[in-house]
């Protein structure tokens, strides 16, 4: 069976966001769950950044045209974009696929912390 890319850390990652999950429940704001998250990835020795901004170009021109941030990349390899709603989109696996084009990164999860159940997508481009 071939390994998934960086599957070590998307599965700490996968399960540091079951243990917010398990402790919180739904119904928090999103900003709840991504400090809770940071703390459960330090418990497992990830390192990671928040809220890196990352500016976002267009074809040939030298000014950037806006920025973004992702919520966290973890290990400089995996993106992590957190929502906190009752059922993820399509405009959010959009957004993650285009965050992970901006930061030039090939892996990241989408994790929704607002659904009963803890869901999430691994997307990679």
């Amino acid at each position: 069976m071939e390994k998934l890319k960086y599957a070590d850390i998307t599965e700490k990652i996968i399960g540091a966001s079951f243990e917010v999950h398990k402790f919180l429940g739904n119904g928090f704001q999103e900003v709840i769950y991504q400090r809770a998250l940071a703390y459960e990835l330090n418990q497992k020795g990830l390192n990671f950044c928040r809220e890196i901004e990352q500016e976002i170009f267009y074809k040939q021109l030298a000014e950037p045209i806006g920025k973004r941030r992702a919520d966290f990349v973890v290990e400089g390899k995996v993106l992590i974009e957190t929502k906190a709603v009752i059922q993820l989109e399509d405009v959010h696996l959009n957004q993650v696929l285009n965050y992970l084009k901006a930061y030039k990164l090939e892996v990241g999860l989408l994790i929704n912390f607002g659904s009963k159940s803890l869901t999430f997508k691994r997307l990679v481009l």
